[in-house]
């Protein structure tokens, strides 16, 4: 079973407003899973909501700041992931021309 915790138990602990939270839901930053009317975010999410939160209250990045940081970091990620699959083909060519 995966552990969840709820949208209002998350506002209280983190001492942040509700509408925040929300806004993070409605513009696609977090997920979050809804039964019996309340809306619940996985702990596997709380690092990126905690990223999200200090960001907002600790730096004072506005919503659209967070997206875009957001979206850059993804971008960088991938191009990360992306050069690990290049560098690996390329150290396999590398190996093959020399067995050759």
């Amino acid at each position: 079973m995966t552990e969840k915790i709820s949208r209002e138990e998350l506002v209280k602990i983190y001492n942040i407003e509700i509408t925040f939270f929300n806004d993070l839901v409605d513009n696609g930053l977090l997920t979050v899973k809804t039964e019996n009317n309340t809306s619940y975010l996985m702990y596997e999410d709380l690092p990126a909501f905690e990223k999200f939160a200090n960001w907002h209250y600790d730096l004072e990045i506005n919503l659209p700041g967070l997206e875009v940081i957001h979206d850059m970091l993804k971008k960088l990620e991938d191009m990360k992931q992306k050069n690990r699959e290049l560098m690996a083909r390329l150290a396999a060519i590398g190996s093959r021309y020399e067995e050759g």
